[in-house]
């Protein structure tokens, strides 16, 4: 990090506050424990304040500490982007971005996509946090992430969608489940096996709420829970169904352990996933790169899960292309 770029203040701020002591903040920057001392107190004299409790075992953080610390975080990512727009200014793909994403990613696209740009951009460090879709947009909202890929994504002012797809809801089975082999599954077939529900926390849930409290009622569901992964073993372990999309189950469908049957409802409000950014906040030129990648990384993969022979339905049944 160009370190003239940088208020000392809050450097060391952070490094005491992430080290517990002003003397391994001192190892950590290479600067002497009692010039760190000098500016923390020069700082709180400033602010008329103290940033931190002195205790016995350390340094502590006081509450005007932990307002300062954020002060310094948003600085060191403003930085970052600055550092990141001066090398593409000098025709290098150079720098970090964050990307918001989905656990369902995590074991879906995300593997074949990092690998690909640490291949093609070896200059881009890509920070991944994984995220609701709510807490995503709120990521992109405040500046703690420049690209996010999220499911049910609401169109905003403050948005731009870079990329977005529909996808329809389908029951995700077993290869050997009694459902595997149908075309397509109406809810009251689904209703007739135990189901594995994700939680209110993700969209799918509350859209089944919603549309469909019946399902939920009378399928009476045995296990609710927050983890995908853990709904997907559970289906690929024979003992459950479950409600979702094939980008959710794209790793199994691939990997020739689960198959997706479509749902035969005209009134199912197919969901959709969507590559975004912020509209309102100038994004570096290595951000919208990693944007148009990744949009482009995820149609691709969706195609190859349509033509998967572990597809139900009228795509998994084509002739392959000689």
């Amino acid at each position: 990090m160009a370190a003239s770029l940088s208020p000392r203040a809050l450097r060391y701020l952070a490094a005491v506050a992430q080290t517990g002591s002003i003397q391994a903040a001192a190892r950590e920057v290479a600067i002497s424990a009692s010039a760190i001392d000098r500016q923390l107190l020069q700082l709180e004299q400033d602010l008329g304040l103290p940033l931190f409790d002195r205790e016995p075992r350390g340094m502590r953080l006081t509450a005007a500490g932990e307002v300062v610390l954020a002060l310094a975080q948003r600085w060191r990512a403003d930085l970052q982007r600055t550092l990141s727009d001066l090398k593409q200014l000098q025709g290098v793909h150079q720098g970090q971005v964050r990307l918001a994403a989905m656990d369902s990613h995590a074991n879906g696209l995300l593997p074949a996509f990092a690998a690909a740009l640490a291949r093609d951009h070896p200059g881009i460090v890509l920070e991944v946090e994984i995220a609701t879709p709510d807490d995503a947009v709120r990521r992109l909202a405040e500046g703690d992430a420049e690209v996010a890929i999220a499911f049910n994504v609401r169109p905003q002012r403050d948005l731009h969608l870079v990329w977005t797809t529909e996808l329809p809801l389908g029951c995700m089975v077993a290869v050997a489940h009694p459902l595997a082999g149908r075309a397509a599954v109406t809810l009251q077939d689904v209703a007739q096996h135990p189901m594995a529900v994700q939680s209110r926390a993700l969209a799918i849930r509350r859209y089944l709420e919603r549309k469909h409290a019946w399902l939920l009622a009378e399928a009476r569901p045995p296990l609710v829970t927050n983890s995908l992964q853990l709904v997907k073993s559970l289906v690929c372990g024979g003992t459950h169904v479950a409600l979702t999309s094939e980008l959710d189950a794209a790793p199994e469908i691939l990997a020739g352990q689960a198959r997706f049957v479509p749902l035969q409802d005209a009134a199912a409000q197919p969901q959709t996933a969507a590559v975004v950014i912020s509209a309102k906040r100038p994004l570096p030129r290595i951000a919208r790169v990693v944007a148009d990648l990744l949009g482009q990384h995820a149609q691709a993969y969706l195609a190859q899960v349509r033509e998967a022979p572990s597809r139900v339905g009228p795509r998994a049944h084509r002739p392959r292309r000689p």
